[in-house]
Order: structure tokens, then sequence, then C-alpha cells
């Protein structure tokens, strides 16, 4: 009987180890998993790290240097831990540093943030629409170059709104009864006021709110619909990792620790960030702390 010798070449290997290498995502805070809840529907195969700077949160106040600096160290910590595909999953970072992580890793494929303008213009029956996001992010170049190149042409106007407080609440785990929640829901009826019928969220914490704003529409039967890049953003991401060929394999065995979907690091140590990760992600997730 003959035998027959199967020979694995080296490349296919290499291959296999970087489709199953792990999707990275940063961001200053927890907002980004708002971004990760896509990825993972999407992507159920794919494993994430996730780091949150939240020794420096929130980068919306910070001035573009500074919002450089950190990003290029907390991307420059995502590809030392293998990652094959890095999503700056913060709109402030992505407005001030997204062009200066892909100067510095070419050959890394990286994702950043735009507020989804684009398609709410294009929506919009009363030409008013409302973007939502921190103060970095409305001035930066990413947004500005959509509302001249779509919503000016459209007519559409643009108005910009920057609250300091909603990230903090985020972090905070989003009381309703607090000023921030009373603020929003003014604002939400001063928006309607105005004939803005669109509402842009332009901050990756923004979406945990997102059912908040939402009551607060439905209570006063207003006609305004609300909008967030992260559908867009896993679909980008899918369609890197299929032109790449970094789709990863199924895994039968989720048993073991290296195998969990999602593994977070943060770079300051808080008791209610654990609760806090497992309430936005809605399941047990292993947090690791980075001194």
């Amino acid at each position: 009987m003959s035998s027959q010798v199967l020979s694995v070449h080296p490349d296919s290997r290499m291959t296999d180890h970087k489709r199953n290498a792990p999707i990275g995502l940063f961001d200053s805070g927890v907002g980004g998993l708002s971004v990760y809840n896509h990825l993972a529907e999407q992507l159920p195969a794919e494993r994430y790290v996730y780091y949150a700077d939240t020794l420096h949160v929130p980068y919306g106040n910070r001035d573009s240097s500074d919002i450089e600096a950190l990003t290029l160290a907390a991307v420059t910590w995502l590809y030392e831990q293998g990652c094959k595909l890095i999503v700056i999953a913060c709109n402030s970072a992505s407005a001030h540093a997204l062009d200066a992580a892909r100067r510095h890793y070419p050959q890394l494929p990286i994702v950043g943030l735009v507020p989804a303008l684009k398609p709410a213009v294009l929506a919009s029956q009363s030409g008013h629409v409302a973007v939502l996001a921190t103060k970095a992010t409305l001035n930066g170049t990413l947004l500005n170059k959509v509302i001249n190149e779509v919503a000016i042409p459209y007519q559409t106007t643009v108005t910009k709104y920057f609250d300091p407080m909603l990230v903090p609440w985020v972090e905070a785990g989003m009381p309703k009864n607090s000023e921030t929640a009373a603020c929003l829901r003014e604002q939400v009826r001063n928006f309607a006021d105005n004939q803005v019928d669109y509402l842009v969220l332009g901050c990756t914490h923004y979406p945990f709110f997102k059912a908040f704003l939402q009551a607060e529409i439905d209570k006063q039967q207003l006609s305004m619909q609300i909008v967030d890049s992260g559908q867009a953003i896993a679909a980008r991401v899918q369609s890197l990792l299929v032109e790449h060929e970094l789709l990863a394999k199924p895994i039968d065995d989720n048993s073991q620790p290296n195998n969990l979907p999602l593994t977070f690091y943060a770079s300051k140590y808080d008791a209610f960030l654990i609760v806090l990760v497992q309430q936005l992600v809605g399941v047990d997730r292993q947090v690791y702390y980075l001194r």
C-alpha cells in the first residue's frame, strides 16, 4: 500500500496565525464598547482586545498634540499585543491621530471613526441635522470635511452640540436623575423646536444613551431619528479582514481563557469599571488593569 506525505507550507501556518490574532480596539474610556457590540454581532468568531485609557479620559477636551501622543501610545501597545487590525474606537482620537497612526504602522489595517453625518444629511427631510460630539471631534478635520463636501452642497444646516458632562455621565453609569440627564432632555426639546429631524451620535460613548434619547423622542411624539456609525464600522472591518485574508476561523472550544471574545484592559484601576463593562456589554468579561 502506498503512503502519502502531507506537507504544510510555512506561509499557510503564518496565515493561520494571523487569522487567529485578535482585533484591537482603543478608546479613552468605555465608549468604544458600543463599537465592540456591533463587531461582536457581525464577527462572532473574532477575538478582541480592548484598551481603555481611563487614566486620561476624556480626550474631547484635550489639545490635538496631546490626543495624538496618547493615541499613538495606545496603538503601539495594541500592536505589541499582536493585533491584526486596530479600530480607533474614539471619535476624538480618530479626528486628531488617525493619519499619524497609519503613518507609524503602514503595514497594519487601522480603522477610524467619523460621525455618521453623511447618511443623516441624505435622509433629512427638514434640512436640519444635529451632531452630538466632543469638542475635539466637532473641531476636527474629518467631520468638517463631510460638512463641506456633503451638507453644504445639499443645503443642510448642521448644528454642533457639545456637553462636556456627557462622557463622564456614561462612565458613571448614566443615572437618570442627574443634572446631565435633565439637560439632555431639554436639548432634545430644543432640537425639535428648531426642526432637527436627525440626531447624529458623534462619540462612541453616546450610543449607550440612545435608548434614553429614543424614550424622550417617543414621549414627545417627535419626528426625529437617531444614527450612529457603529454598524458601518463593523462592515468596514469585515471588508478589510476579507481583503487581507484575515478573517478568523470558527473556534470550537470557547472554554479556555485565551478564547474569550473580549479581553478588557484599562490604564487606571476603578472598582466600578468592572460593573460598568459588564453592564454595557451584557455579559461577564475578564478585566485586566495596566498600571
